[in-house]
């Protein structure tokens, strides 16, 4: 859908780019910005140039917004780290600007007010990174969460009066870098991981039944438990980082929770990653342990926004970003918002399908969460007809 600029979609604009200001402003006070130099002069294709499109669907259609800045990272994809490439104060833009175009706001408190409407401050919210790759002195060039769109993130939340001590940042599985902890922007937050790496290690005392994932597959009958995190948690918000995977043909926002769960091993066939795998001859598309955790009630009943992370992207689980053909042979430059988990997968799922090979097994989670109830299904084209059930708005930031 597309149409003239009116003055609410100016206005979003223009509020959203002040509110980036101020939470840059804000930042100087108390750290100094780190992040790579914009690119100057960067050119899209007219494949990949992202306009403002109009929402004109009913308020009932799930709306993802896919906001791109060219200038966001420069990286030449050889030297040093890919992190270090990233400018902090374009993601602050991305995040206002997508925070307020998926909830037709003007400005981030009123973002908020529409995502959180009951939040009051000693109440917890859960924020799932995905740092498969990471180690505490991680070094390599290998793909994982980046923390400039975690100060992005946690420095809206602040700007619309939630206290910065009631955000956990988390990944229960993994080790969290340092050069991941020690740019973080806001350190009241709390950061958890498994290895103590950070300011706790995420536990798993099992402290609620509720917390127990109910498998579906007859197979699965080790019990697991997701982290206590999300029980203590009153919201959870999920950022996923957009690449393939190799086991499960994409890593999108549902796999983002194998970090939630205390065990992924098991004997015999009782293995969840058995049941995530197309090539595997246990493999069942009518039952998916990614659906089965994610509707667990800590995690279905509580997030209420994901972020996808797609300013790098990258072909298998454990690879370095590389230039996407699709995005004029830069990286994606862009992060992705919605509150439908389905639908966001959806489309991140088929831009990948129109970036590399993503075979259509990819899509049998998706179908068999909107089963569950857990969202909108649609299968797309980002780059051509779009979508007829999922409003896909994309924006220049």
């Amino acid at each position: 859908m597309a149409g003239k600029l009116t003055r609410r979609a100016f206005l979003r604009s223009a509020v959203a780019g002040a509110g980036y200001l101020v939470l840059s402003a804000a930042r100087r006070l108390l750290t100094p910005i780190r992040g790579g130099v914009a690119a100057e002069g960067s050119l899209l294709t007219p494949r990949v140039f992202l306009p403002v499109v109009l929402r004109n669907s009913p308020t009932s259609v799930p709306a993802v917004v896919h906001v791109h800045a060219a200038d966001a990272t420069n990286w030449d994809f050889a030297s040093e780290w890919y992190g270090d490439a990233v400018d902090q104060e374009r993601v602050d833009a991305m995040m206002a600007l997508g925070l307020t175009t998926l909830t037709d706001t003007t400005s981030i408190p009123e973002a908020w007010a529409v995502l959180l409407p009951d939040y009051q401050p000693g109440e917890k919210i859960a924020v799932k990174v995905n740092l498969n790759n990471a180690s505490c002195p991680d070094t390599d060039n290998v793909i994982d969460a980046l923390i400039e769109p975690v100060n992005a993130l946690i420095g809206s939340l602040v700007l619309a009066g939630v206290h910065e001590e009631d955000v956990w940042v988390y990944d229960a599985i993994r080790a969290m870098p340092a050069r991941f902890y020690s740019r973080r922007q806001y350190t009241q937050a709390r950061y958890f991981d498994s290895a103590g790496c950070a300011d706790e290690v995420a536990s798993f005392e099992y402290m609620d039944d509720s917390l127990r994932v109910a498998f579906t597959h007859p197979a699965m009958q080790t019990v697991r438990f997701l982290t206590d995190l999300l029980y203590q948690a009153t919201y959870v918000i999920n950022m996923p980082i957009l690449k393939r995977h190799g086991t499960h043909p994409v890593t999108l926002g549902f796999k983002n929770h194998f970090g939630s769960l205390n065990n992924l091993g098991g004997g015999g066939d009782d293995n969840p990653h058995f049941y995530i795998s197309p090539t595997n001859s246990r493999y069942d598309p009518d039952h998916s342990p990614l659906v089965d955790i994610y509707a667990n009630s800590n995690i279905a009943g509580k997030t209420v926004l994901t972020v996808g992370d797609g300013l790098f992207g990258a072909p298998v689980v454990a690879g370095v970003p590389i230039p996407w053909s699709s995005f004029g042979d830069q990286a994606p430059n862009s992060l992705l918002f919605a509150r439908d988990p389905v639908a966001i997968d959806c489309v991140m799922c088929d831009l990948l399908r129109a970036e590399w090979y993503v075979g259509d097994a990819a899509y049998d989670y998706l179908s068999l969460a909107e089963q569950r109830g857990l969202g909108v299904f649609e299968r797309g084209e980002p780059w051509g007809a779009g979508y007829n059930l999922l409003d896909y708005i994309r924006v220049e930031a």
